[in-house]
């Protein structure tokens, strides 16, 4: 049976939730980008409004409610090994989330936007399903080397793309228009 108390303390916590929730419609920029350095521990490379709201109000009940289970956590680790450090689980604890961190670019003298070696990168263009097999010198698309992304993105669209573009790898960026 459920005491009284706990059944108080449960509200109090759901209320104090639901108003840090509130608070986060009401913050700026950079009150968010604080706010998500307190609760991630870690600054943020964005400056996304509706991002870091969403962000830090999923780290806010995370806390408060718990994270994903240790099963699912498991079945993530069992389907995506070789998945960026960044789509990975954080370690789990009160406080801040400490990362699990990959090696970095200057480390391994890898462009950071690619997988891992032996990582297999799909693209259905055209309604058809390709795949690239991630080598650590370069790319293999249809039993062919090559050394760029940019060069099997060429030879599948048959026009030139920025390989990070078109496996998704980077998001264009659309730069505002100066008005004179």
């Amino acid at each position: 049976m459920v005491k009284p108390a706990q059944i108080k303390k449960d509200r109090a916590a759901a209320a104090t939730v639901a108003e840090q929730l509130a608070a986060l419609e009401k913050m700026t920029v950079g009150e968010l980008v604080e706010k998500y350095q307190e609760v991630f521990g870690v600054p943020t490379r964005t400056r996304n409004k509706s991002y870091l709201r969403k962000k830090v109000g999923w780290r806010i009940q995370e806390r408060a409610e718990g994270g994903l289970s240790p099963r699912a956590l498991a079945k993530i680790e069992e389907l995506a090994p070789l998945a960026p450090a960044r789509w990975r689980a954080t370690q789990p604890g009160p406080g801040p989330a400490v990362a699990v961190v990959a090696a970095s670019a200057s480390d391994t003298g890898r462009d950071p936007r690619l997988p891992p070696p032996g990582s297999v990168l799909v693209r259905v263009h055209n309604g058809v399903e390709h795949r690239v097999s991630v080598l650590p010198d370069g790319f293999e698309y249809q039993g062919q080397r090559y050394a760029t992304l940019s060069q099997v993105a060429r030879v599948i669209a048959g026009t030139p793309w920025n390989g990070y573009l078109f496996f998704g790898l980077k998001r264009r960026v659309r730069r505002q228009e100066v008005q004179a």
